[in-house]
C-alpha cells in the first residue's frame, strides 16, 4: 500500500462520492476508480458498497479507514518532528484518563507554548485500554495513567500527588448525608463503576470479602455521562475526586473509608528515541515535580 493511495481512500470515505473526491484530489474519476480497484485487489477485500449517489464502507473498509488515519497521522507527526532539527517545534501528543492531575501536564504544556509557539499539541482522552493501545502504536508520545503500571513495557514518572476514590451521588440520595462511605454503606446500592479492569481490581481489593454484596449495575468509560445518570437517579458512581466540579450542582462526592488513593504516572514507550519537544516536555515536567516536592517538604 502506498501512502498516496491511502490518502485517496480516506478522501473518498470523507466525500462519500468518487466523483466529488476526484475533484478534491485533482485527479480524473477513472484514475481514482482504478486506484481504488487496485487497492481492493491488493488487499483481497471489498472496501466499498457503491450506490447510485453515495458509497458506504464494508466492515473491511471501516477497519482500513481507522488504520489509514493512524498511519497517516504517524507519518505526519514523524515528518514534522524530523524537519525541525534543532528548532523546538513539531507535535507533542499526550493522552490521559480522567484525573485532576492532568492539570499539572496542562501547566507544563502552557509554559512550553508561551516560549515555543511552533509546537502543535494533541490531547487525547480515553480509558487505559485506549491510551495504552495508542502508546504501543506510536500514536501518543506520553500518557497519564493510574497505577498499576506495566513497568517492563513502559518508562514511567510518578506525579507527586494521588487520586482519591469515593462515590458521586445526588443530594437526595440515601447516602448523601454521609461524611464518608464504608463498604457496608454500599451493600446492594446500585453502583456504576469504571470499565477499566485495573481500576476495578483495586476497588475489589478495597471491598475485600464484602465484594459479593456489591450491586454493579453498569460501567462507564468516561465519567461525565455517568455523573448525569447519578444526578437524576438513584445511582452511586464509583470514581475519583476532582473530575466533576460539584460546586453549585445537585451532586456530592463522598470519600471512601478507609481512604483509598491511586498514584498517577506519566508513561511512555520503552526503547524509543524521543523527539526534541518530547525531551523538553519531560525535562520541564521533572523540574516542576521537583519544585512541588520541595515546596511540600518546606511546609512539613
Amino acid at each position: 500500500m502506498e501512502l498516496r493511495v491511502l490518502n485517496y481512500f480516506l478522501t473518498v470515505v470523507r466525500e462519500k462520492n468518487i466523483s466529488r473526491a476526484a475533484e478534491v484530489l485533482h485527479v480524473s474519476q477513472p484514475t481514482l476508480s482504478k486506484q481504488l480497484n487496485e487497492l481492493e485487489t491488493e488487499l483481497g477485500v471489498t472496501l466499498f458498497i457503491r450506490g447510485n449517489r453515495y458509497i458506504t464502507l464494508t466492515e473491511s473498509g471501516v477497519y482500513l479507514k481507522k488504520r489509514s488515519e493512524e498511519i497517516l497521522s504517524l507519518v505526519s507527526q514523524t515528518e514534522s518532528n524530523l524537519k525541525i532539527n534543532d528548532i523546538i517545534g513539531g507535535t507533542l501528543s499526550i493522552g490521559g484518563g480522567e484525573t485532576i492531575l492532568f492539570k499539572l501536564i496542562a501547566e507544563v504544556v502552557d509554559e512550553l507554548l508561551a516560549i515555543y509557539p511552533d509546537i502543535n499539541t494533541q490531547l487525547y482522552s480515553g480509558n487505559f485500554d485506549d491510551i495504552s493501545e495508542k502508546i504501543d502504536r506510536g500514536l501518543l508520545d506520553f500518557a497519564l495513567v493510574i497505577d498499576p503500571v506495566e513497568k517492563l513495557k513502559y518508562e514511567s514518572l510518578q506525579l507527586p500527588y494521588s487520586d482519591t476514590w469515593g462515590i458521586l451521588v445526588n443530594k437526595n440520595h440515601s447516602l448523601a448525608n454521609k461524611s464518608y462511605i464504608t463498604a457496608n454503606d454500599l451493600f446492594n446500592v446500585p453502583l456504576f463503576s469504571s470499565n477499566q479492569s485495573l481500576m476495578n481490581h483495586q476497588l475489589y481489593n478495597w471491598f475485600g470479602n464484602k465484594k459479593n454484596h456489591l450491586n454493579i449495575t453498569g460501567h462507564y468509560n468516561l465519567l461525565y455521562n455517568a455523573s448525569l445518570l447519578s444526578d437524576v437517579g438513584n445511582i452511586a458512581v464509583l470514581c475519583i475526586d476532582g473530575i466533576i466540579n460539584t460546586a453549585g450542582t445537585n451532586l456530592k462526592f463522598i470519600e471512601l473509608f478507609p481512604k483509598m488513593t491511586s498514584p498517577v504516572y506519566l508513561i511512555w514507550k520503552k526503547d524509543v528515541v524521543l523527539s526534541n519537544i518530547s525531551n523538553l516536555f519531560l525535562k520541564n515536567l521533572k523540574i516542576k515535580i521537583e519544585c512541588l516536592e520541595k515546596a511540600d517538604k518546606s511546609y512539613e
